[in-house]
């Protein structure tokens, strides 16, 4: 458990006769793009020295964020706030192509941190663009990996696709290819309905090479289908702006969880939630560190008799290399 628990939870006693079991989520937290993204930064200050910006929140999670900023990263919105020869780094969740341009164009120290996966997205952007196809993008509006690959391709070449409404009533531009693509936090069920359904309307409509949704996010919706069945409370460990997070409390639900939560840190527990479940799984999103998991089960642990159980679905041993910017 964390030596950094806070002490409103040390100072708790167990509740008598309130057992409770725990469900525990495997994989869950960090996937490797997250751990890559987090170890370019802090290579990165070791290497030029602080301050290092990052252009946007490097992940999706406070925590994250905060301890970086107190190792001397500068976390900003754009590249204007950012002096021309300070390096700094591109988010996990990528950037557009006019955002590489402007740092090259002003000679930056740029490091790109966009994970490996979101840049096969966006490969495979440009090889659809370049056999003459139009792409629906299904994702999320707003989402900084959505802004990231519809900046890609030229403009109007791409349309998002954010519900399967928007599926049934797209009407796509006359006299070209069909090619789709989509961001990788998504839901894995929502996002096959999505796809299923521009298929019967468009059949010859081409699709990624393997799939977009990324091992991680497949991976960690398989753990909580598997803890939330019979479940009274699921929560879900990760931030409010934590695409694949709030994902995670979905499935939750449809996989049958009575209640689930996203909650940040244990700070958040509704103990009134705590009390009125018997079983409860904990997972966390992928930007969401161990540590944060450990909390919440402690903290659980200083109120009630806690027994955990370890669900694991999956194992994972990926690892992505830092870029070469990076190397000596």
């Amino acid at each position: 458990m964390s030596d950094i628990l806070s002490d409103q939870y040390k100072a708790k006693e167990p509740t008598q006769g309130l057992s409770k079991t725990i469900r525990l989520a495997g994989p869950r937290g960090f996937c490797a793009g997250v751990d890559r993204a987090v170890k370019i930064v802090e290579v990165a200050l070791e290497k030029f020295g602080a301050p290092v910006y990052v252009r946007h929140e490097i992940v999706h999670n406070k925590f994250v964020v905060d301890g970086l900023a107190a190792k001397g990263a500068v976390f900003v919105e754009e590249l204007d706030e950012v002096p021309d020869d300070a390096p700094v780094v591109f988010s996990a969740h990528g950037v557009a192509k006019s955002v590489v341009a402007e740092a090259d164009r002003r000679q930056m120290i740029a490091v790109d941190a966009t994970c490996p996966l979101v840049t096969k997205v966006h490969i495979e952007a440009h090889r659809h663009v370049r056999e003459g196809s139009h792409i629906f993008l299904i994702g999320h509006a707003g989402h900084p990996e959505v802004e990231g690959t519809m900046g890609q391709v030229p403009e109007g070449s791409m349309t998002l696709i954010e519900t399967a409404e928007d599926a049934l009533t797209i009407t796509p531009p006359e006299g070209v290819d069909l090619a789709f693509a989509t961001q990788t936090t998504l839901s894995v069920d929502d996002t096959a309905e999505i796809v299923g359904i521009l298929k019967d309307r468009f059949p010859n409509m081409k699709g990624p090479r393997g799939e977009d949704i990324c091992y991680a996010t497949t991976n960690r919706q398989k753990a909580v289908k598997a803890i939330a069945d019979g479940a009274d409370l699921v929560l879900v460990i990760g931030a409010e702006n934590s695409s694949n997070s709030k994902r995670l409390v979905d499935v939750a639900l449809r996989a049958g969880a009575s209640e689930a939560k996203l909650i940040a840190d244990a700070r958040f527990i509704d103990w009134d939630d705590v009390a009125n479940a018997k079983t409860i799984g904990i997972s966390a999103g992928a930007s969401a560190p161990e540590v944060l998991v450990d909390e919440v089960i402690a903290a659980i642990s200083t109120r009630h008799d806690t027994t955990v159980e370890d669900v694991i679905v999956a194992e994972e041993d990926i690892t992505f290399k830092l870029p070469s910017a990076l190397k000596d």
